[in-house]
């Protein structure tokens, strides 16, 4: 049964209740805020690796964001999918002033739990949790770990190359809004990306197999969903990323590599381990702690890669423990619900289900207010999307069969094989 129509004089309300909320996150840049100068970087190599990085971040005043959240809620005065949605966002901003204002302190660690969860947080069926899911795949993956280097693309392109190959790409995809690529060393990881940019590192080195994830991951995921968001007139908040919608996006995005081939053993036991060491760090580990534990994992990454993965770990919080920033648990959380969902839309036979996910940034509790404003002709048709996405034959081949086959006890038939396995 569809959901009521929502009157001029409501939708009004919801539209301006909409705007405030995005202005008072516009004034909440969270990676921005608790990004760390490649300085930090090199001090700690110059101590030997032996002192703690001191980061040192800008002051957050909240009142303003919070002031427009508390004009927002009073405008969201209704019940419907899209009122519910509105009220969740309310929650999220003020949330994320808060936990800015926290920056640098333990009350960081406990507004980032709130907003992302953390490694023991419940996913899927709310029987197992992130930390479960990482400990199960970094023990599955360790097996194989010396293959996974050996089949392993070499690393031989530079940043320039890369970004050759991206200019190449992203205007067929694109068009006019095509998203520039800039190699700089003003960023800490090897690749980050904005609404209309991909910066890579102009010292990292990169594999085949890297065009493909940042294509995948950044561009027809991250970038897309912006560029989505941006279209929808009456509610331009759908292009913004903020705490509430990042799991859905991240969960979308790693399904993009996965379903694409591009997400490789080495790169899926990364984000496991990244969901190890913030339950370390929750746990009293330190930065060089961290480090230590991304080094002996990945030995054949340079140092600074392992102190990019333990900087994404303590950022915002106490390098000397027992506060870390949680938004690394939530990508293998994400993947698992994205995936799910995908295949639920695939059995119930409603291919626009999974466009929807697409008409921009929303996580999948949002999916009914988007299903409502879809139906009311209040957002456009999404004009970018993944080449899996727009050609569905191969998606919907493959959750077709993943889905008969997840109804399949694989006890019964792991114990057909068992002298084989044990022999």
């Amino acid at each position: 049964m569809g959901q009521p129509d929502i009157s001029a004089a409501e939708l009004d309300c919801l539209e301006r209740a909409a705007a405030l909320l995005l202005e008072a996150e516009d004034r909440l840049p969270v990676l921005k805020t608790i990004a760390w100068d490649r300085s930090l970087a090199d001090a700690f190599f110059e101590s030997g690796e032996r002192e703690l990085p001191r980061p040192v971040y800008p002051h957050i005043d909240p009142e303003p964001s919070l002031e427009r959240v508390a004009e927002a809620r009073r405008l969201i005065d209704g019940s419907s999918p899209v009122h519910d949605w509105l009220l969740r966002l309310s929650e999220t901003v003020a949330d994320t002033a808060h936990m800015l204002e926290a920056v640098g302190t333990a009350d960081f660690h406990r507004y980032s739990s709130r907003l992302y969860g953390g490694p023991a947080s419940p996913i899927a069926d709310g029987k197992r949790t992130a930390l479960d899911l990482a400990r199960r795949l970094d023990d599955v993956l360790a097996d194989f770990d010396g293959a996974a280097v050996r089949l392993e693309p070499p690393e031989v392109l530079t940043a320039g190359d890369l970004k050759a190959r991206l200019d190449a790409e992203l205007p067929a995809a694109f068009g006019a809004v095509a998203p520039r690529v800039e190699v700089t060393l003003d960023v800490s990881a090897k690749a980050a990306a904005g609404r209309d940019y991909i910066k890579l590192r102009a010292d990292a080195a990169f594999s085949d197999l890297d065009v493909v994830q940042l294509l995948q991951h950044e561009a027809f995921i991250h970038i897309a969903t912006s560029q989505n968001g941006l279209r929808q007139t009456h509610f331009p908040v759908l292009a913004e990323s903020h705490p509430g919608n990042a799991r859905t996006q991240e969960g979308l995005a790693v399904f993009a590599e996965f379903i694409s081939g591009a997400l490789d053993p080495r790169r899926f036991r990364r984000l496991a381990d990244r969901v190890i060491a913030i339950d370390m760090a929750a746990r009293g580990a330190d930065f060089i702690e961290l480090y230590r534990f991304f080094r002996e994992r990945n030995d054949r990454d340079a140092p600074i890669e392992a102190f990019e993965s333990a900087r994404r770990v303590v950022r915002g919080g106490v390098a000397g423990g027992g506060a870390p920033f949680t938004k690394d648990s939530i990508y293998l959380g994400g993947l698992l619900e994205v995936h799910n969902y995908l295949r639920t839309a695939v059995r119930a036979g409603d291919i626009a289900l999974i466009r929807l996910l697409f008409v921009g940034k929303i996580d999948l509790m949002d999916l009914e207010a988007m299903k409502q404003l879809r139906e009311g002709g209040l957002i456009v048709e999404p004009a970018f999307m993944p080449p899996w996405a727009t050609d569905l034959r191969y998606l919907l081949s493959y959750l077709a069969y993943s889905t008969f086959l997840n109804e399949i006890d694989l006890r019964h038939v792991a114990a057909r094989y068992e002298p084989l396995f044990t022999s």
